[in-house]
């Protein structure tokens, strides 16, 4: 089996949180699904498993954290250009998200929600010479006078 994530997030509500994944354009997987978890595929080799609380803290062995209160976690997702990362995130706020902190750079671009139980996403794009790493590049690309850089 190729490498895959599987993302398990405890919910107080499976059908909202059902319709909230759903409106990101993700599809629910009903072969994975049950009146105690709903898996949807978030993309290829990725999938977000939602679990009432019950079954989820059965499965880690700890108390569940108020992810409306506490940040457990930020996941962040890579796409392709940025007009796709204002896009992803325009769903999730129409679908009732609120939205966090944003970083646009000239080299990298992220905005950030949260779902219905404030469980943390970030949506993110990098130019791919920023990705390779080759920072003289990146800065003769994107060069720091101007560019509201510090």
């Amino acid at each position: 089996m190729a490498p895959a994530v599987l993302i398990h997030l405890p919910v107080v509500d499976l059908a909202a949180s059902r319709s909230f994944y759903t409106a990101l354009g993700w599809t629910p997987d009903p072969g994975f699904s049950d009146q105690h978890a709903v898996t949807v595929v978030a993309g290829e080799d990725l999938w977000v498993v939602l679990l009432d609380h019950l079954t989820f803290r059965g499965r880690a062995d700890k108390d569940v954290t108020d992810t409306r209160r506490c940040a457990a976690a930020i996941h962040s997702l890579s796409v392709a250009t940025p007009e796709e990362v204002d896009e992803f995130v325009d769903r999730a706020v129409a679908a009732g998200a609120p939205e966090g902190r944003s970083q646009d750079r000239d080299f990298l671009r992220s905005r950030s929600f949260q779902d219905p139980d404030g469980h943390l996403w970030e949506i993110m794009w990098m130019d791919p010479l920023a990705g390779s790493g080759d920072w003289t590049a990146v800065q003769q690309k994107y060069p720091l006078e101007g560019s509201g850089h510090a």
